[in-house]
């Protein structure tokens, strides 16, 4: 047996860290809708030209991206919870400059701070949640988080809709209330210890004793047997599943209006009606996300996220056929994306390289993103059904790798691997 601490006598309970924690992705879908309202708000009030626009927006989504892959080794570094508390406080710091940004140069300092601080909460949190989990609820916890996603998104566009014709004004009611929320975060970051398997992991590699948690600790670990494959696997496909996911986001009115002959007003609500669904799948995945028969929904998801963008490509861009994507994507994501990828990413790698992939992961999809999102327009004007065309076979190969490399995967947990002792159990020399 390795010599680890004693747990703690009163460790927080899985359901607090997991809201808590999970709250990392409320704000980040939040900070990203509140954004893209409010530079509408800042061009006219400070006089910002379409190239200080699309600077601020790139600063944003880069920041993110920076922060993922930062914050994602100083986690596995220095700890979970220094991590996820500093972030809380950049994230405030950001939300304030924005708050009362007098220039543009405030306005993207604070953009980049915001970015930063959100990027590199994300793998932190999220290997938090994971750690304090069992394996009975761990797949629940990290669906858990997808729903918070969501509820940043809707709250976040609704609040915007509401204030946006205040000026500055609605921008200060829209990152105050974001800054009130994150507070409380923080707040509640307080009353959650330093992660037991980090600690344990810490101790041990200190000590010299070579279990797996311990031993693996470098990045080039990520890029050997047996990590590379689920780890190249996983940014292979979340960072293609996220192109269709991005640019429906972006793009999704601007396709709608401009090649679907389809009014503003109508694009902005023509999801609602799906929104229904994308919550009781997201429930349904909690449900089945600590189960076996998860890969069998990923399969089914899979297949949906390939139709969603193949739908468009083939049968042109209308409210009829939009909704049909968008419900098809609604229920393929819940299974086949951001969901599995937690789950996987979290079972896959030893503590002290968990939130470096996590934080990879993430990093590498949102600079792809970033760079897509510029080219976007031009693929556009070319046909929308080039550019679905495109999509649908860069989902259906992001799908098929993972597909692949998980069909015999799926069930491996690297936490029940974790304490295992190598070799001949002599401490290893380093």
């Amino acid at each position: 047996m390795s010599n680890v601490p004693a747990p703690s006598p009163r460790l927080p309970r899985p359901w607090w860290v997991g809201v808590v924690s999970g709250m990392a992705s409320y704000i980040d879908a939040a900070a990203i809708v509140s954004f893209g309202i409010t530079i509408i708000i800042f061009q006219a009030v400070l006089g910002l030209d379409e190239l200080q626009v699309g600077i601020a927006s790139g600063a944003l989504t880069m920041g993110v991206a920076i922060g993922a892959i930062a914050g994602g080794r100083l986690g596995d570094r220095w700890g979970r919870r220094p991590v996820f508390t500093i972030t809380m406080v950049m994230i405030i710091v950001a939300l304030l400059a924005l708050m009362f940004a007098p220039s543009f140069p405030v306005l993207l300092g604070g953009a980049i701070l915001l970015g930063l601080g959100t990027g590199a909460d994300l793998p932190v949190s999220l290997s938090t949640i994971s750690e304090a989990a069992t394996d009975k609820n761990r797949g629940r916890l990290l669906g858990f988080s997808n729903l918070l996603w969501l509820a940043g998104a809707v709250v976040a566009s609704l609040l915007g809709s509401a204030v946006a014709s205040q000026g500055m004004t609605g921008v200060q009611i829209i990152f105050g209330s974001l800054a009130a929320v994150t507070a409380l975060v923080l707040v509640g970051r307080l009353t959650i210890p330093e992660s037991e398997a980090w600690r344990a992991a810490r101790v041990e590699r200190s000590r010299g004793v070579p279990t797996v948690r311990a031993d693996r600790a470098h990045v080039r670990d990520l890029l050997r047997a047996p990590y590379a494959a689920p780890f190249v696997a996983l940014i292979v496909f979340y960072t293609l599943t996220n192109l269709v996911a991005n640019t429906t986001g972006q793009y999704g009115n601007y396709v709608l209006v401009n090649f679907g002959g389809v009014s503003l007003e109508t694009a902005a609500l023509i999801g609602l009606p799906v929104l229904p669904i994308s919550i009781i799948a997201s429930l349904w995945f909690m449900k089945i996300a600590d189960k076996p028969v998860r890969f069998r929904y990923f399969t089914i998801g899979a297949v949906l996220q390939v139709l969603s963008p193949l739908t468009l490509a083939l049968f042109g861009v209308s409210a009829a056929t939009y909704l049909v994507s968008i419900l098809f994507t609604a229920v393929g994501t819940a299974f086949a994306f951001e969901g599995i990828m937690k789950v996987w990413t979290q079972r896959s790698f030893p503590t002290l390289l968990r939130t470096t992939a996590q934080g990879a992961i993430i990093s590498v999809a949102r600079f792809v993103a970033a760079l897509v999102a510029g080219i976007t327009p031009v693929v556009l004007a070319a046909g929308p059904s080039i550019l679905y065309g495109v999509l649908a076979a860069l989902s259906l190969v992001g799908c098929a790798w993972a597909w692949i490399v998980f069909r015999t995967r799926d069930r491996h947990d690297e936490f029940a691997a974790e304490e295992r002792v190598e070799g001949a159990g002599t401490p290893v020399t380093r």
